[in-house]
Order: structure tokens, then C-alpha cells, then sequence
């Protein structure tokens, strides 16, 4: 089967016309008319980049350079290939227009369809957070915070008692260390001098006669 193709009208001079064989409906017109603007919008943006790169090398030459008369020449050409090129963007527009009047021209992506809850719950928990559960953390955390406080300064005067009882208890012992001490020293002075060291360095039968002798 061979599909008759609508005859297409003569284009006008200067109107690029863009013919979708095999292409049916509308909305596929509707595109290409689309695709068309867009094109020579960007023509039309090149054309300017290189008329701006000519304008700042000719700014660069001296004024009686041989080489300005070619560039204000390609200059001169490219100006006139950005006015025409208005022009087709101007009947880009219009066709683009014309297009997206007839009706199925223009098709509306489809909506999404949200399984899940909408995004307002979350919003409204998110300000729910913020404006109730945060205050009563915040209350409960310094309640918190206090009562730690206070049990941290009576702790404090428990063990301040508790040393004071530990170091009479060390000082009482050291003083009975010295005591000891003491009775230690006064012990081996006694065995280590007078009558008592003799006595124990002497044989025993002359302790014995020595007492004797004293008895008679």
C-alpha cells in the first residue's frame, strides 16, 4: 500500500521549509518546526561568536594594515548572512505557531501518579518536628542536665569526708609506727651498751663468779 503524501506549498524566498516524510500527525509537525528554530537559533548564535572574533582581531591592526579590508569584508558578509538568518527565525516563529494551533499539535507529558502519600504529610511532620518534639527534647535534656549538676556537687563533700577520715586514719598510724620506732631504738641501744651488752659478751661461768663475787 502506497501512502499519498499531501503536496507540499512552494516555500517563499529565504523560508526554510522542513518536509517529514512518512511522519503523521500533528504533534510530529509540531516538532519538527520546533527542531527548525532551534537550529537556526543556533546558526544564527555561531554566525555571532565569529563576527565578535573578526571585530576584536581587526581592533588589533593598525589602521593602514592591508589585512583590515578582508576582515571588514568578512565582517560585512557575516552581518548580512545574520539578517537573513533574522528572518527565517521570524518565519521559524510564525510556522512553529501555526503548528501548534492545529489541534493534538501539543502533547502534554503524562501526569505522574504518586502511590504514596502526598507531599504535604511530610512537610506538615518536618514543621511538626520542629515546632513541638524539639522544644520538649530541649526541656527534657537541661532537666536532665540539672539533676546531673546536683548530684555532681554532693559527691564532692562524700569524698571530702571520706578523706579526712583516711588521713587521721594515717596519721594515727604513722604515729604508732614512730612509737614502735622508737621502743626499737632504745631496745638496741640498751643491748648494745652498758652492764646489760657486757653481760651477754661475757662467758657464762664468769657471769656467774662475777656474781658470786658481788653476792659475798
Amino acid at each position: 500500500m502506497i501512502q499519498q503524501l499531501a503536496p507540499v506549498a512552494p516555500a517563499a524566498p529565504g523560508q526554510v521549509v522542513v518536509t517529514l516524510p512518512g511522519a503523521g500527525g500533528a504533534s510530529a509537525i509540531y516538532r519538527g518546526f520546533r527542531a527548525q528554530r532551534e537550529e537556526l537559533a543556533n546558526q544564527q548564535e555561531n554566525l555571532q561568536d565569529t563576527r565578535g572574533e573578526l571585530m576584536r582581531e581587526l581592533e588589533q591592526l593598525p589602521q593602514n594594515a592591508p589585512g583590515r579590508a578582508g576582515i571588514e569584508a568578512r565582517i560585512a558578509g557575516i552581518d548580512a548572512r545574520i539578517a537573513a538568518m533574522d528572518k527565517q527565525i521570524a518565519d521559524a516563529d510564525a510556522q512553529v505557531a501555526k503548528a501548534a494551533a492545529v489541534p493534538g499539535a501539543i502533547v502534554e507529558p503524562p501526569r505522574i501518579v504518586r502511590s504514596g502519600p502526598p507531599e504535604e504529610i511530610y512537610i506538615i511532620g518536618t514543621v511538626f518536628t520542629f515546632v513541638c518534639l524539639i522544644p520538649i527534647v530541649i526541656a527534657w535534656t537541661r532537666r536532665l542536665w540539672k539533676r546531673g549538676s546536683v548530684v555532681v556537687t554532693s559527691i564532692p563533700k562524700e569524698i571530702s569526708e571520706r578523706l579526712a577520715r583516711l588521713e587521721q586514719s594515717a596519721d594515727a598510724t604513722a604515729l604508732e609506727v614512730e612509737r614502735i620506732g622508737e621502743g626499737q631504738r632504745f631496745l638496741t641501744r640498751i643491748f648494745t651498751e652498758g652492764d646489760i651488752a657486757r653481760a651477754l659478751n661475757a662467758p657464762v661461768g664468769a657471769t656467774i663468779d662475777r656474781k658470786i663475787g658481788d653476792a659475798g
